[in-house]
């Protein structure tokens, strides 16, 4: 089979940044589950290879594949043009969506609810959030930086690093229930005036309810949400 790089090339960096439909955005939003999932995977194998830096940098890229599902999350309540665009903005953002990769430090210090990880997607974070985007990239890729010293991807991550992430992005994404569009269908009917606690735990009940999540789903998102 022969194969245009060029019209291929041409084909996919149209990128979309409309309105979608729940079942297009559930359809995106397993999408980017599965992937993360494979380079989870991918990751693991590297990982039991001792080639640490690409594990790494194949880690973080799947802690960014799962963190677009919150994100697509959002786009399903997103109301105006405005809105829907600052979503497309983010989801393509690498620093936007690479915040999972903060959670084993939050865990350290012992956050357990869900407001103590709402500074992940604070702007105080955000230099964290850079840091790990510079991982990623050195662990593929040489460069000179500091004082004019070149750093190798062998050199900049080493084993403990890379099994840390590893472990969080194979924990993240690996075994993941699919999306339906009823499940963002509830999302929708019970998020569009705002995440709220209240509306949190409407829509925990709705889901239980519909028999997507088992009795007592509403009561464990009671006790994580404790404090928002």
């Amino acid at each position: 089979m022969a194969y245009s790089i060029p019209a291929m090339s041409k084909q996919l960096s149209k990128q979309y940044c409309g309105h979608l439909s729940t079942k297009q955005i559930a359809d995106g939003m397993n999408a980017s589950a599965s992937n993360a999932a494979r380079l989870a995977g991918d990751a693991k194998i590297l990982l039991e290879k001792e080639r640490y830096p690409s594990a790494a940098s194949l880690a973080i890229l799947s802690l960014e594949e799962s963190g677009k599902v919150s994100i697509l999350r959002e786009l399903a309540t997103a109301v105006g043009d405005n809105e829907v665009k600052d979503a497309w903005r983010r989801y393509r953002r690498h620093t936007e969506k690479n915040y999972l990769a903060l959670l084993p430090d939050l865990v350290a210090k012992g956050s357990r609810r869900l407001h103590e990880f709402k500074e992940c997607f604070l702007d105080d974070s955000l230099p964290d959030r850079v840091a790990y985007d510079t991982v990623k990239q050195l662990g593929f890729y040489t460069d000179c930086c500091g004082d004019a010293h070149w750093s190798l991807p062998t050199e900049v991550i080493d084993k403990d690093l890379a099994h840390l992430l590893v472990s969080l992005a194979a924990s993240l994404s690996i075994g993941r229930t699919a999306t339906t569009q009823q499940e963002l269908d509830l999302w929708v009917t019970h998020m569009q005036s705002g995440l709220t606690k209240e509306n949190l735990f409407k829509w925990a009940d709705a889901m239980v309810s519909a028999g997507i999540k088992p009795a007592g789903y509403g009561n464990a998102m009671r006790r994580f949400a404790e404090g928002l």
